[in-house]
């Protein structure tokens, strides 16, 4: 299945597609937030992702005023908390224009209608929904029109939400992707529920599937790989003891190197359905292979018994189980013990 994000077209046939999910763990840093990005790239990321909120307009003004007395607190509300956190629209196009220069795609989650006008005016190719916003209908026909790639992120609501979002999506823009998700933070392994894939795969049977993944580990995404998913949306950080909601089950560059390599190799490793006796295994199959030899020093004219026959490495002669063939058969000539029987041995 091809994944087309602006003029770029990936086949995710039997490749994944990673997301590295900076969201707000830069800590309101330009710097740390190029520095994120540089590794995802390095990790071997396709993509980094942002979020973008307009705080004014998000929040009641109770809930921008509320105090934030946490200690991940950027401000004293947490309203004044999420704008510490936010970069203006300078700072998101010069993070635009480095992830480009090293050719990784750049995007965010916008929370509001006015930061879907925001990163519109930045430029980003596509756009993620949040799980939050699944039954936000409005704001779900708002993105949708801008026609660019959607993946719709699907934790914390029923399988009726999801296909009304599907449904309502779909009517304005076909390039969308479901991600399967659980909407804690971090996911306990009990609430993952993989097994929710298999029903979107019957529902979507043309729809790109992926996994908005925030287990505390990287053991999920292959399972989900295997379950048809090719979509990984994964928290990304520098240092998970950094303060922040998201850092701690966050992975580290290390971790999501090796979750990619994970997923890279699962092609490989599952390889053909052809059984057969490969290259690689002749050497080693030679050394530990059973061949049929004598038990002991034979004569000639002597009539092979059962008790005349022993199995022994290494291969090479004939195999145990053609040692049907050689009972009763009459020797040729003499044979040492450990001496291969050869079917030319015989009248």
């Amino acid at each position: 299945m091809i994944l087309k994000i602006g003029k770029k077209k990936f086949d995710l046939k039997n490749k994944a597609f990673v997301i590295a999910e900076i969201g707000h763990n830069h800590k309101g840093s330009i710097k740390i937030a190029k520095d994120l990005i540089k590794a995802a790239k390095e990790s071997g990321a396709d993509a980094v992702k942002f979020q973008k909120r307009n705080n004014y307009d998000l929040y009641t003004k109770t809930m921008f005023d509320q105090p934030y007395d946490h200690p991940n607190s950027y401000g004293k509300t947490y309203g004044l908390h999420r704008e510490a956190l936010e970069f203006n629209i300078k700072q998101y196009k010069i993070l635009k224009a480095y992830a480009e220069k090293l050719k990784i795609i750049f995007f965010a989650t916008p929370f509001d209608f006015s930061s879907v006008d925001f990163l519109e005016k930045v430029g980003v190719p596509c756009y993620k929904m949040a799980s939050a916003d699944l039954t936000n209908i409005p704001l779900q026909k708002y993105i949708a029109k801008t026609k660019k790639a959607i993946f719709l992120s699907t934790g914390g609501g029923s399988y009726k939400d999801i296909i009304r979002a599907f449904k309502n999506i779909f009517k304005y823009n076909k390039n969308l992707s479901v991600l399967h998700c659980t909407a804690s933070y971090p996911a306990d392994v009990n609430d993952m529920n993989l097994n929710i894939l298999k029903k979107l795969k019957k529902s979507f049977p043309k729809t790109l599937l992926g996994l908005s993944d925030h287990e505390n580990g990287i053991d999920a995404a292959p399972l989900a790989y295997m379950m048809g998913a090719r979509i990984f949306e994964k928290h990304f950080t520098l240092n998970r003891s950094w303060k922040g909601t998201d850092q701690s089950f966050s992975l580290e560059p290390h971790g999501l190197k090796k979750l990619i390599r994970n997923l890279n190799r699962i092609p490989s490793i599952l390889g053909s359905h052809n059984k057969k006796f490969l290259k690689s295994e002749k050497e080693p199959i030679r050394k530990m292979a059973k061949s049929i030899v004598a038990i002991k020093d034979l004569a000639k004219g002597h009539t092979i018994k059962y008790k005349d026959l022993a199995f022994k490495s290494p291969g090479g002669g004939l195999k145990p189980y053609e040692y049907t063939i050689l009972l009763n058969k009459e020797l040729k000539k003499d044979i040492k013990k450990d001496d291969l029987f050869r079917k030319k041995l015989f009248k």
